[in-house]
């Protein structure tokens, strides 16, 4: 993240984001509850948005993420939308603390713009799929997956019984994102792309240093076997097992040092 972004804009950042978000998506879930049919009306719906309603680009983060507001009601559990709060409240204050309250804001920021701007993708490719709200589930994955990446040895308790490197975690929700770009059609791929944009946009350079670090890191190992002594060398013609595989070697006994041979050379040559 650039110094002179932070600089110029940083006082407009929002100190302790998560808390905001956790505080109104619970509004939003308590709506939701008692109120149904007001759940709609703070959905990101494309086509709503050009017909005046603003407010929807704004309301839209504060919704519990991957429910589906056209179902008029919150299907998800008082308990796992407690849990799943409280693991926002982790990997989001750790990424505040990690990255300052503007580096987390900007990281979010980005996420909700690339999801919103998704969405409207279909006002131009199809009309009719303008209605389908926008999900911020994906966003909010991000932030599980940014965590992941600088704490991968963070241990989760799966059923708050089983241990679980967070890393492996991050990687099944990796294998996810490959599966639905691999197979989904061009919308699913615009989606899939747009959720990780904050992802590759603050990681994608340590992504790359990484690979290029484990590209030499290959290399040199592959020099090192290539370089390793052979356990078997021709006396005659220099060559070992490294350079020929399915030659075979033999040891004469009744020359000096017991020196070894390949085959083509074991009966002819001259004992000394």
């Amino acid at each position: 993240m650039p110094n002179w972004l932070e600089k110029k804009f940083g006082r407009f950042a929002i100190q302790n984001l998560t808390a905001y978000l956790i505080g109104g998506q619970a509004l939003a879930f308590l709506v939701g509850v008692s109120q149904p049919d007001l759940l709609e009306l703070m959905a990101l719906v494309p086509y709503r948005v050009l017909q005046g309603e603003v407010w929807r680009l704004f309301t839209f983060p504060f919704m519990a993420p991957f429910v589906d507001p056209t179902s008029a009601s919150y299907s998800v559990s008082v308990i796992f939308f407690a849990i799943e709060m409280y693991l926002l409240w982790i990997f989001g204050t750790a990424l505040e603390n990690h990255w300052g309250a503007f580096g987390y804001n900007l990281f979010l920021l980005v996420g909700f713009i690339a999801t919103a701007g998704a969405a409207f993708i279909p006002l131009w490719v199809d009309l009719g799929n303008a209605a389908i709200p926008a999900n911020n589930g994906f966003v909010y994955t991000t932030v599980f997956l940014a965590f992941a990446f600088l704490y991968p040895n963070f241990t989760m308790y799966l059923f708050f019984i089983l241990p679980v490197k967070i890393k492996w975690l991050a990687l099944i929700s990796w294998a996810m994102y490959g599966f639905a770009f691999l197979t989904g059609g061009s919308m699913a791929k615009v989606l899939v792309l747009a959720s990780i944009t904050n992802f590759l946009l603050f990681f994608g350079k340590d992504l790359l240093l990484m690979a290029r670090r484990s590209h030499r890191q290959m290399k040199r190992q592959s020099a090192a076997v290539a370089e390793e002594e052979a356990f078997h060398r021709c006396t005659i013609c220099d060559s070992t097992e490294k350079t020929d595989p399915a030659l075979e070697f033999r040891y004469c006994p009744q020359c000096t040092n017991t020196p070894c041979y390949c085959l083509d050379h074991l009966n002819d040559h001259q004992h000394k």
